[in-house]
């Protein structure tokens, strides 16, 4: 069919000339702090014995994903801001999509992880070394990895399946699935149900289970008789819970709504979960801890 033309045009977050240059500063700033962070919280965690707990093995796992859709994202969003070049092949917006796909998914399975073993560490801390080993670590993050892994071919068969009309532009900054269905010539309602069922499965499914986490872990500090101990477990809590609220928030209001309401806002929040939230992430979940702090503290002291 036509779905193998060889050219899209991504039209990109906006069209106006004169914002293209800080567009690119603010972006590319964005990025090499998003490397910078997540790269250096991987290599923090190898070289200190001290991180080498549940907590910071999935911290890991979460900075790669942050890594790896960011760079899916970010590269090709700035060079069409400094060269104009806005075009991508048909194979070229099919593998960007996918990797996204797989990337955000593995994301949001690795935050339901973490909240899962956040709960267990401060409500059932007696238990935490035999519910959290390291084989059951393992096997959460593989489960993250492949719940993500066939999530992204059901998104990229749907999403590229059918046969494509001109003019090939995406309105977007990368090939998303809601803006390359408008391009197919066939009925696309089957696929954007199934898409839409698979999202709300993934989306909704991590989402409860870091919201019941957190609840309980919120019900347990509050009945804390330290003061102290009761302000600095729930200011982290907070911090995790205003992350993750940005994440998810934005990733429900891009595909837990019908096809009909996407429009110019898309853009917008896709910047949050595409760009802000793996700059931020590395900050709000580690690098405000007293371990991490500690551990940075000794590879000074060595170097």
């Amino acid at each position: 069919g036509n779905h193998t033309q060889p050219k899209f045009i991504l039209l990109g977050i906006t069209d106006t000339p004169w914002t293209q240059a800080p567009l690119f500063g603010l972006f590319l700033l964005i990025y090499i702090v998003t490397l910078a962070g997540n790269a250096g919280l991987m290599v923090l965690v190898w070289v200190a014995p001290s991180l080498h707990t549940p907590m910071y093995f999935f911290l890991t796992h979460l900075s790669l994903a942050d890594i790896c859709y960011s760079t899916v994202i970010s590269p090709k969003m700035l060079t069409d801001l400094l060269f104009g070049n806005k075009t991508i092949s048909w194979a070229g917006c099919m593998t960007q999509f996918h990797l996204f796909a797989l990337f955000v998914t593995a994301e949001c399975h690795l935050l339901a992880a973490m909240a899962y073993d956040r709960h267990v560490a401060i409500c059932h801390p007696l238990l935490y070394v035999t519910v959290v080993s390291p084989r059951a670590c393992w096997q959460l993050v593989a489960w993250s990895y492949l719940a993500a892994s066939l999530s992204a071919l059901v998104y990229t068969s749907f999403t590229f399946g059918g046969s494509f009309c001109g003019p090939h532009r995406v309105d977007h900054f990368f090939c998303d699935a809601s803006p390359v269905l408008r391009l197919v010539c066939s009925d696309t309602r089957g696929s954007e149900a199934v898409i839409f069922a698979l999202a709300t499965a993934n989306g909704l499914g991590t989402s409860v289970v870091v919201l019941l986490s957190y609840g309980r872990i919120l019900h347990t500090i509050l009945g804390m008789r330290s003061a102290p101990s009761r302000a600095r477990a729930f200011h982290t809590c907070a911090s995790h819970l205003v992350s993750v609220s940005v994440f998810y928030g934005t990733l429900f209001f891009m595909y837990l709504q019908p096809a009909s309401r996407h429009g110019s806002r898309d853009k917008v929040a896709s910047v949050f979960y595409t760009v802000v939230s793996p700059m931020l992430n590395p900050f709000i979940y580690s690098l405000r801890n007293k371990e991490v702090k500690a551990a940075l503290g000794k590879c000074r002291r060595r170097m």
